[in-house]
């Protein structure tokens, strides 16, 4: 049995112990909350209430039984919050018996519009975060569920920089931005007009974790130096062909290995037209995070219409 696997086995042998003589539930209760699939109607829902998480989330009595043995942290994108971003998710992932966990990030407090700062800034506020959700349920591990920086860039910097690598056990990235993005080639077109690096100085200010995600960032390749991933973890990214802000879509995904699975929305549906906003509500991608985390029981896919930003149809 390896250094990492005997620690996790004590520390929920005796998470376990004592939940036993404290008399509590060892497993988290099903619930049955309302999932929202439409992004416009969860971001109205959540915007101005950056600090409420969402619902089935920051249940802190709940522990992770056998069947779901990690806590899920859901981690935001930038320009959101977790009230916002996760409207789906966190009710879907309780409804399917998980401890799920949610906050904000790299923002004013209260302010709605968060997960500007410096990346480095916001994945300490990840590992404390974790830190909590773990001494709380008592689990040795954790899964992430992050939507563009928050499953992408952040959650990345926290894994190899900050210890994350010996808590995670997963990482499931919903339109990561794991090779940055061109702003649909805004950034090489400043580059080629020398315009790129005092707009840059401007934005710094108001959006560092902007300017860190652009392709050629100093802040991207000292992270991707060594690779893109880290050993003990399992890797999921979930993109779109319809995505406006990780361009070109591709640069979500992450370097082909055992322990990466890369999806595309269109390739289980083609009906589905879901773009960087949407899919973090998403009936494929969901079902996707649900499957990503039980591979051991996979649900049928959904196929049906899905508009970018309004969500399904029906």
């Amino acid at each position: 049995m390896g250094a990492r696997r005997a620690r996790s086995f004590a520390v929920a042998a005796l998470a376990a112990a004592g939940l036993l003589a404290a008399g509590g539930q060892p497993a988290a209760a099903a619930a049955s909350y309302p999932v929202e699939y439409h992004f416009g109607a969860g971001f109205v829902k959540g915007f101005f209430t950056p600090d409420r998480p969402p619902a089935g989330a920051n249940d802190w009595s709940c522990r992770p039984g056998a069947d779901r043995p990690a806590p899920v942290v859901l981690v935001h994108g930038t320009l959101e919050n977790m009230n916002d971003n996760w409207g789906g998710a966190a009710p879907l992932l309780a409804n399917a018996g998980y401890c799920v966990y949610a906050f904000s990030y790299g923002g004013a407090a209260g302010s709605p519009v968060q997960g500007t700062g410096p990346i480095a800034d916001s994945a300490q506020d990840l590992a404390a975060f974790v830190d909590r959700v773990l001494a709380a349920t008592g689990a040795p591990e954790a899964d992430l569920v992050g939507h563009s920086q928050g499953g992408g860039l952040m959650a990345r910097y926290y894994l190899k920089n900050l210890g994350g690598a010996a808590k995670v056990r997963k990482l499931v990235g919903i339109a990561p931005n794991n090779s940055g993005t061109t702003l649909d080639g805004i950034t090489e077109l400043g580059r080629q007009l020398h315009v790129l690096e005092p707009a840059n100085e401007l934005l710094d200010d108001l959006c560092a974790a902007c300017v860190e995600q652009e392709v050629g960032s100093p802040f991207l390749a000292a992270l991707d130096a060594g690779g893109q991933t880290v050993p003990g973890v399992d890797y999921t990214v979930i993109a779109t062909r319809f995505d406006e802000v990780v361009t070109p879509y591709t640069n979500a995904f992450l370097p082909a290995g055992p322990h990466v699975t890369d999806l595309t929305v269109q390739d289980q549906c083609p009906l589905d037209a879901t773009d960087h906003l949407e899919i973090g509500y998403d009936p494929i991608a969901l079902t996707d995070v649900l499957n990503a985390l039980d591979p051991a029981h996979p649900r049928p896919i959904p196929c049906q219409v899905v508009l970018p930003v309004t969500g399904p149809l029906l």
